[in-house]
């Protein structure tokens, strides 16, 4: 099924979508769906009816946009002929696919970073002739087995990409810039995610690195959920809101539980719906409204039921959106590219 962005006004000659709290585009993040079935079958080899299976459960809980996560189906690496059958999986279960997460295969990955590059592209053009307006891509790299051991795998210590060595910046650089020029050709919205120890995993070297690339298409992922269930000390999660959303052209939402006690040092995080967590939402998503933010807000939830949390998510979120179209805010710098059906 064909996405298409609607309620497109004009500002300075520069279209902008605007949407309501009825229509806004809330997707559901597949995280929760393994990519691989109980038999042992890979999703990826799996009949077309399993496909629909899984959307159909997503859209049972009231979702009608899916963000394919490829940690549970990678459409880049199908045939022709089967990325057809998906598209017609879509239609059937009644979803649509406004975005895509390529997820840990950093395209600057030392010993992959060539080949998760490659597959990148691969990915982009599929996500293309599916009508995917945005692709949102991280730094951070595979799990490590002392992550993959843990019960919550961000209190372990993952991959660290080099601070302050300029050619691996330049190589990051050139290669998002690559695939921003790529995605250009379908007037697709590329997005980076925070995530620590990445050159993502600060708010003032993301927005150095969008700020390098300068591509019109290319903009922050603010997922400060990412750093906020750190186990160690974190930015102020408004001060990294303040400097990201102005460049937000996506949005993977989601909360902790975050606890400190300064007299021993402990640190203490668990997942949390949108509206109990560390995070105010509420203070979060009125003030990217008025700094001009209209992209697609993706939820996702880890442990327990992360489908059926991430569609409370949704209700909450829909209550803080506007009721009526907004005029366009002149001060966003990064502005969403009409998508035309194709």
């Amino acid at each position: 099924m064909r996405w298409k962005q609607q309620h497109w006004i004009k500002h300075n000659g520069v279209e902008k979508v605007t949407y309501t709290r009825e229509d806004w585009p809330i997707a559901a993040a597949l995280l929760q769906f393994p990519g691989q079935l109980r038999d042992g079958t890979s999703v990826q080899d799996a009949e077309p009816s399993e496909w629909v299976s899984t959307l159909a459960e997503v859209a049972s809980t009231g979702f009608t946009h899916v963000d394919l996560t490829d940690s549970w189906l990678r459409i880049g690496d199908l045939s022709p002929q089967r990325l057809g059958d998906f598209e017609l999986a879509t239609v059937e279960a009644g979803v649509t696919v406004p975005s895509l997460s390529i997820t840990r295969k950093s395209i600057v990955d030392p010993e992959s970073g060539a080949d998760n590059l490659a597959y990148t592209h691969r990915t982009l053009e599929a996500a293309a002739a599916l009508g995917v307006t945005v692709l949102s891509l991280g730094l951070h790299r595979a799990l490590t087995a002392a992550q993959k051991s843990r019960l919550w795998f961000w209190t372990a210590q993952g991959a660290m990409d080099p601070v302050g060595d300029p050619d691996f910046w330049r190589l990051a650089v050139d290669r998002l810039r690559e695939l921003a020029v790529h995605a250009e050709d379908y007037n697709m919205q590329v997005s980076v995610e925070l995530y620590e120890d990445t050159l993502l995993g600060t708010a003032d070297s993301a927005v150095r690195l969008i700020t390098d690339i300068d591509r019109p298409n290319l903009g922050i992922n603010p997922d400060i959920g990412n750093l906020v269930r750190l186990h160690r000390p974190i930015e102020d999660w408004a001060e990294m809101l303040e400097k990201t959303l102005p460049y937000a052209n996506y949005w993977q939402v989601k909360n902790y539980f975050r606890d400190e006690n300064p007299d021993t040092g402990s640190i203490v995080t668990l997942p949390a719906p949108l509206a109990l967590g560390f995070i105010d939402y509420r203070r979060a998503v009125h003030r990217a409204l008025e700094l001009g933010f209209s992209g697609v807000l993706c939820c996702e939830h880890y442990g327990g039921d992360g489908l059926g949390v991430s569609a409370i998510n949704r209700r909450y979120l829909r209550t803080l959106l506007p009721a009526s179209p907004r005029p366009s805010d002149p001060a966003t710098p990064q502005q969403p590219v009409k998508e035309e059906t194709r």
